[in-house]
This record gives structure tokens, C-alpha cells and sequence, in this order.
């Protein structure tokens, strides 16, 4: 701690980067593979070239796994959490089911306002641009401000170290910003520096580190000079600033990227599509070749226009051809592999049908949702990361503000229904649905067969083998004594009340007969 305090931020920066340099420069390999503005090299220009990939299968597949989780973290119109009560406030309500119901409908109406919250700040936009860096370079740090959209800062612009477990100790961002967006105290004293220039911009950075209570401090430099209005802390709940990783290695500061994973294949399929094209090009061409003292004359053949006549024999001239169609061949099926290995990866659809005349929609929809369970380990990090710290932030915002009323401290907590928590639920509906059907089988059983099993054990057994919990599901002894005992009362009440109306009737009737 005490040699953070000492050294500038831009001091720590320059000494943490060496750490860093290994992470980013597989980033900028998997970015040129994919999509090259994403992670460009050092002094990267608007005027500046970037390399073309040969092959489009790296930047679908980015885009499309991209787009497919901000569906599954961000879904439309509905939220991605749910309030739920916990600790001793959760054991005192399960006593009262009244006034549980009551708040269980409150914490429904906050979570409508979070939700409304999140759709206005539009934050869809920064989350895509967030996730393809995710995927590409494996690290990106996201920032939501009080006011303005969210920024997204790639592997390029910082640096962080973390503990054994994963936790966040010390992060530095390094961006360029303007004087003119420089307060009017700071201006004064870093125009006295003979580095600083009216006409270009300034090096800031945005220094975040833990203290020993838990809290993190914030604070900005510029050409080494502390802004006073950046300084604060933030307790570890409430940190707007959230340093994201794709894939967790334990010990490494920095996550791994998701391209990375799959990097062989992808080297493999850029060099046999450059291959392929610089072939085809070659092979493309066409050059025609005159037999020497050949009757056929070179000046003929090229002025000659369709439907000429020159004179001239059939063999003085050839095609030149490079006679490499089995070659090629061979590198097309190659690239058709790796294009369908690739596309497995990357959750592309065109990967689960197969090259038939009739595919069946069901075929498609099955094949589709084992393709997405595969996610579970992508987002199983970015739910405890990205989601949670999202939706904790928001909340404390929205208290401040008065937006929400003030929760009690340690009774709310906020759970995520989307990703994992969302396979899993539909693991239970198809549990669910294999149930109900095994159960409509036995009804059909022939009632010989009925007699000799025992229905509700071979029910509750059922459920059990199939991992459902029967709690509520299935009525117990007591419940359908009660329910028998019921309808026989029921049934006795509408007994004695048939033969009180047949004994009333015929002397209503005679009552009403005339003398």
C-alpha cells in the first residue's frame, strides 16, 4: 500500500504494463484474425491500415457469440434479476404468509423500476462493444458514470492486479482527454509544466485501488497532478468501475479470451483461405501460347474480334493452365472442415444443419438448444461479475435518489434468473414435461394392472428418479383424505337439499291451488 501511495499513477501504469504485455499481445493476434479495429497496435491511427483477414468466419462468429449473450445477460423486456428476501428478515415473514405476499409484490414493482432504469440508460450498445472485446482479447473494463452512457475501455488502455481469489486490488486507465473538458484549478497548475500544450491533448489517468477496510479508492492524475474533484471511495458493492474477464485462470491478473481457445484453428483456416485465393487468382487467368513458326499468327489472335475469320491451324495455339484443380480440391475441403469446427464454436446455426433435401424444424430447434446449453461456462462468470455488481450499483443509485424506496440493510438481495439460473430452469420444465407424460402412460395402464401397484408410490417414485422435487406437487394422504372427506359432505349437503325440494315443491303446489 504504502509504495502505491508513493509512485504516480502513470508511474504504476508504466510498471504494471510489462505484466500485461503477454495478455495483450495474444489479443492483438486473435483481434487480426477476427476483427482487427478492436485491438490495433501501438500508435493506431484513423489514417492508419489494418491488416485484412482473407476468411469472414472470425468476424461473424464474434458478432453472432456477441449478440447471443447480450440476449442472455441484457433479455428485452424483462428482467434479468429477482429481489428476494434474505436473512433474518426472510425467516420472520415465512411466519406471516400475508404480509410476505404484500412485500413479495413491492420487491416486484422495484424490480420493474431497476429494469426500467437499465432500458433507459440504453446500455445494450456498450455491453455488445464490451463482449466482443470479452471474446476476442479475454479483458475489458466497463465504467457507468452518474450521468452520460456507459464507457468500455479495452486491454489497451489499462492495467490491473488482482489476489488469489479474483478480486479486483488495483486498477489504472490511461486515456487521452482534451484541456478544455479540465476544470479551471487544474488548468492553472498544469499550465506552469513546460510539457503542456493548449492544442493537444492531456494523459489522464484514473487511478483505483483497495484499501485495508475494503473500500476502494478513486482518484484522476494529469501530468502527475491529482485532480481534487475525482478523489472518493466506493465500498466494494457499489463499484462502478467492474474489470471483466471471458475466462478465469486462478493466479493471472488478466482473464483469457474465447478466441484463443479455438486460435490453432483459426491460423490454420486464414493461411489455407489466403492459399486458396491467391490460387484462384492465378488460375484465373488466362494466357494463350503460339507455337513457334506456327502458321497462326500472334498479331491475328489479338486484334481478332467474335466472329472473325483468320487463317490459322487448331494446334498452334494452347490455353496455358496450371493444372492444380485436385490440389485446390483438397485445400477447399480442408476449409469446409474448419469453417464447420469454427462455426460449432462460435454458436453459428449453419453448423447444426446438415446437407440434406427435408430438415425438419423440430430437428433444428433440438440440435439449437443443445448448442446453447454449451454456454453455460461463458456467462456462468459474467453473471457474478458483470450482472450482479450491474444491478447492485443501480440499486444504490436509485435509494439515493429516491427513485426506489430504502431497502433495510442485509434484507434484500438480488438474484440472477438469466443464463445458468435460466438453463437450469429449463432442464426443469423438460423434467416437468417428461413427468407429465410418464404420468399419462400409467393412466392408460389396463386396470388389472392397477390393482396389484400401489399408484401414488409408483408416482413419487417416478418424480424421483426423474430429480424432481415432489413438494407441493404431489398431494399427500392427509390432503386427499381431506379433499374425499370434502366431497362426501359436500355430496350429503346436495343430498338432503334434492329431497328437501321434493318435499317442498308438492306442498308449495298445493298451496297455490286454487279452492
Amino acid at each position: 500500500m504504502q509504495e502505491i501511495m508513493k509512485e504516480t499513477a502513470k508511474q504504476r501504469y508504466e510498471k504494471l504494463q510489462a505484466d500485461r504485455q503477454h495478455y495483450l499481445d495474444r489479443a492483438r493476434e486473435c483481434s487480426e484474425l477476427t476483427i482487427p479495429t478492436l485491438i490495433p497496435d501501438d500508435g493506431f491511427e484513423s489514417s492508419s491500415e489494418l491488416y485484412t483477414p482473407f476468411q469472414s468466419v472470425g468476424a461473424r462468429g464474434v458478432n453472432n457469440l456477441a449478440s447471443k449473450l447480450l440476449l442472455l445477460l441484457l433479455p428485452p423486456n424483462s428482467p434479468f434479476f429477482r429481489l428476494s428476501l434474505s436473512g433474518k428478515t426472510k425467516e420472520e415473514l415465512e411466519q406471516n404468509p400475508e404480509l410476505q405476499s404484500e412485500i413479495e409484490k413491492s420487491l416486484a414493482k422495484i424490480e420493474r423500476e431497476i429494469h426500467k432504469k437499465i432500458e433507459n440508460l440504453a446500455l445494450r450498445v456498450s455491453v455488445f462493444e464490451a463482449l466482443k472485446h470479452l471474446i476476442v482479447s479475454g479483458n475489458v473494463l466497463t465504467y457507468l458514470p452518474k450521468k452520460g452512457n456507459m464507457r468500455v475501455y479495452g486491454i489497451t488502455q489499462f492495467v490491473c492486479r488482482r489476489d488469489e481469489d479474483g478480486n479486483l486490488l488495483e486498477v489504472i486507465i490511461k486515456e487521452s482527454i482534451s484541456p478544455v473538458a479540465l476544470d479551471e484549478e487544474t488548468l492553472q497548475i498544469i499550465g506552469k509544466y513546460p510539457d503542456y500544450k493548449e492544442d493537444e491533448d492531456c494523459e489522464i489517468y484514473t487511478h483505483i485501488y483497495r484499501l485495508p477496510d475494503g473500500k476502494y479508492y478513486v482518484c484522476q492524475e494529469v501530468m502527475g497532478h491529482k485532480i481534487p474533484s475525482s478523489v472518493g471511495t466506493y465500498p466494494k458493492d457499489n463499484m462502478p468501475y467492474q474489470a471483466l474477464r471471458m475466462v478465469r485462470v486462478d493466479g493471472e491478473d488478466y482473464g483469457r479470451g474465447y478466441v484463443e481457445e479455438f486460435l490453432g484453428d483459426l491460423r490454420s483456416l486464414e493461411g489455407l483461405s489466403q492459399s486458396l485465393v491467391e490460387s484462384s487468382a492465378a488460375a484465373s487467368k488466362v494466357v494463350f501460347m503460339v507455337r513457334p513458326n506456327a502458321v497462326t499468327r500472334k498479331k491475328d489472335l489479338a486484334n481478332t474480334r467474335n466472329g472473325d475469320i483468320i487463317t490459322g491451324q487448331r494446334d498452334d495455339v494452347t490455353c496455358l493452365q496450371t493444372e492444380k484443380q485436385y490440389d485446390l480440391g483438397i485445400v477447399e475441403r480442408s476449409i469446409g472442415r474448419l469453417e464447420e469446427r469454427m462455426s460449432y464454436a462460435f454458436l453459428l446455426h449453419t453448423a447444426i444443419q446438415r446437407d440434406a433435401e427435408r430438415v425438419t424444424a423440430q430437428e433444428i430447434r433440438y440440435m439449437a438448444e443443445q448448442l446453447e446449453t454449451s454456454m453455460g461456462g461463458i456467462y456462468s462468470l459474467l453473471s457474478q461479475e458483470f450482472q450482479l455488481p450491474l444491478v447492485q450499483v443501480l440499486m444504490k443509485r436509485m435509494s439515493q435518489s429516491n427513485e426506489i424506496p430504502k431497502l433495510p440493510k442485509d434484507s434484500v438481495a438480488p438474484t440472477i434468473i438469466t443464463g445458468i439460473e435460466a438453463l437450469g430452469r429449463g432442464n426443469d420444465l423438460q423434467k416437468l414435461r417428461e413427468f407429465v407424460m410418464e404420468i399419462g402412460q400409467l393412466a392408460q395402464i389396463s386396470p388389472e394392472v392397477v390393482q396389484v401397484l400401489n399408484p401414488n408410490d409408483l408416482i413419487t417414485r417416478v418424480a424421483t428418479s426423474l430429480g424432481i422435487d415432489t413438494e407441493g406437487l404431489i398431494k399427500s394422504e392427509e390432503q386427499l383424505a381431506q379433499e374425499q372427506e370434502a366431497a362426501q359432505q359436500q355430496m350429503q349437503q346436495q343430498q338432503m337439499m334434492d329431497m328437501a325440494q321434493d318435499v317442498v315443491q308438492p306442498v308449495a303446489n298445493n298451496m297455490t291451488k286454487p279452492q
